[in-house]
């Protein structure tokens, strides 16, 4: 059995396609995206992801380095795990209104309508300037495999989403909570989430023939992106999906708890992106299943909000420790020690908003650069 899981499969395949400029009705082949490598639920059990790794021998970064002072200490522990004054709360899509809803996916559509910023290069529209980021960081923010990690994962698209919102809010004059997904609830159904519907996300097609199937219901029906599948621009091809059940099945209750059982930092990092988060992206496939240039499915958003969700729930779990602490690697090459003061860059998308930033800064959602919590 490989115990060294490539991340990037679609990033070599993808290098191939020629580019495209008219519009495109037909899915592409699976191929073409590849697929974001996982491990089974089994095998997490098994923390055959770990082997080949030390991560727990990394040096552990925290608030109180050097701090010898009881008062200090308190002081310093009250800070950090104090929320801040009013937290925005995000509420799960079954807990949102029709209304805010149909503002949320509106507002995709406000992007998608908007003229690229510029900054993106050659994103063809300021929803592609957010997908282009993603796209062009993908190297450095994703691992390279189970032995080669780097465990910014997490922190980079908690920040990542929260940029989304900041955008929305400030562009497109989005001006209701935010919402997550509890995608746990629906492993293996994704088919019949309430996210996947024609009024909302557009439903949930198989493959045929081998190839994703085009989106043609739902507010997105129709999207053609420039951006994917890899690294490869300048090709349009319709958003597309190809949904595979018996992969949802795997983003189920039972890897949430596996991962949630973790209580170190990296070993929780590495089941999270290797199990439900890679699980939900094949799941849903086509475009989703492109580790690289999955944003340009806008469900990936409500799939990340739940990975997100899922970090802040572990974080809880232990508030005083994993909310004021860090370790793993901050690299996928030479595992440099991730540490509070390593940096989370995110190419100033949302302007003064989204300055480069210390992992102090984003290591917890109601204190330091963000106030906001979850509904559960």
């Amino acid at each position: 059995m490989k115990v060294a899981v490539v991340l990037f499969v679609s990033a070599a395949s993808a290098a191939s396609i020629p580019a495209k400029r008219h519009l495109s009705l037909q899915g592409l082949p699976l191929e073409q995206f590849g697929g974001v490598h996982s491990i089974s639920i089994e095998d997490a059990i098994s923390k055959l992801d770990l082997v080949g790794t030390n991560f727990t021998a990394l040096p552990i970064s925290s608030i109180f380095d050097a701090v010898s002072d009881t008062a200090a200490t308190d002081g310093l522990n009250a800070a950090a795990t104090g929320d801040c004054a009013n937290p925005n709360i995000r509420f799960e899509w079954d807990n949102y209104s029709s209304s805010d809803k149909e503002a949320f996916v509106d507002a995709f559509k406000c992007l998608m309508n908007k003229p690229p910023s510029g900054k993106f290069a050659p994103s063809q529209s300021r929803f592609e300037d957010i997908v282009r980021l993603h796209q062009a960081y993908s190297p450095n923010i994703h691992s390279k495999s189970t032995t080669q990690q780097t465990h910014k994962f997490l922190l980079w698209h908690r920040y990542y989403v929260w940029a989304l919102e900041q955008i929305m809010r400030d562009e497109c004059g989005f001006d209701r909570a935010f919402p997550w997904w509890d995608e746990k609830k629906w492993a293996g159904k994704f088919s019949q989430a309430t996210i996947f519907t024609p009024e909302y996300f557009g439903t949930l097609p198989g493959p045929v023939n081998g190839a994703a199937t085009c989106v043609n219901d739902g507010k997105f029906a129709g999207l053609q992106l420039s951006l994917g599948p890899g690294m490869v621009t300048d090709n349009m091809h319709c958003l597309q999906r190809a949904v595979n059940e018996q992969v949802t099945a795997q983003a189920g209750q039972n890897a949430w708890d596996t991962c949630r059982s973790r209580t170190s930092y990296p070993d929780f990092h590495s089941c999270v992106e290797f199990t439900f988060h890679a699980q939900g992206h094949n799941g849903v496939g086509g475009v989703m299943a492109d580790a690289i240039a999955s944003p340009g499915d806008p469900s990936f958003f409500m799939h990340h909000l739940f990975v997100d969700y899922a970090f802040r729930k572990w974080q809880l779990d232990d508030a005083a420790t994993r909310t004021t602490s860090i370790s793993g690697c901050a690299d996928n090459e030479s595992c440099t020690p991730l540490t509070l003061d390593s940096m989370i860059y995110v190419g100033e998308i949302c302007g003064e908003k989204c300055p480069d930033l210390k992992v102090r800064d984003v290591l917890n959602t109601v204190n330091g650069h963000f106030c906001y919590r979850y509904d559960y």
